[in-house]
């Protein structure tokens, strides 16, 4: 099962990404502890050979997508919070869509699954997983 949370834009209250994803964390009865990594998707960030970090405006079109695949039950929480290094002088209300679509089973051949040694490995512990066995 794939579950999506989104969190749009509903009312003129803007907050940033971290509380909006402890905001419908704690409707699962998680918390921060149970947060990982985010991933940002759709902004840009350059760091030069001082390490400073500037945000690279338009990166992103309107159209432009990404593909995420799972191959076991995951919570994804997704909002459209801007950058925090957004220079925009008004909080930006972006929209987006999302499609949630079964994917192919996986075969021998599966492109992901043989790209590296470790996609391989991965692959395995969850096969392991759904039988019952752990992790490995």
């Amino acid at each position: 099962m794939i579950r999506f949370v989104v969190t749009l834009l509903k009312n003129d209250w803007n907050q940033n990404g971290y509380n909006s994803f402890l905001v419908e964390l704690t409707k699962y009865g998680l918390g921060k502890k149970d947060m990982a990594s985010n991933l940002n998707l759709f902004s840009a960030v350059q760091a030069n050979d001082e390490g400073v970090l500037t945000f690279i405006e338009g990166n992103s079109k309107v159209g432009d997508s990404i593909e995420l695949r799972f191959e076991m039950d995951t919570l994804v929480l997704l909002h459209t919070c801007p950058h925090p290094l957004n220079p925009a002088k008004d909080y930006p209300k972006k929209s987006i869509t999302y499609q949630i679509i079964q994917g192919a089973a996986v075969t021998d051949h599966d492109y992901c699954m043989n790209l590296c040694d470790e996609n391989k490995r991965g692959f395995k512990n969850n096969e392991i997983y759904h039988l019952g066995g752990g992790y490995s």
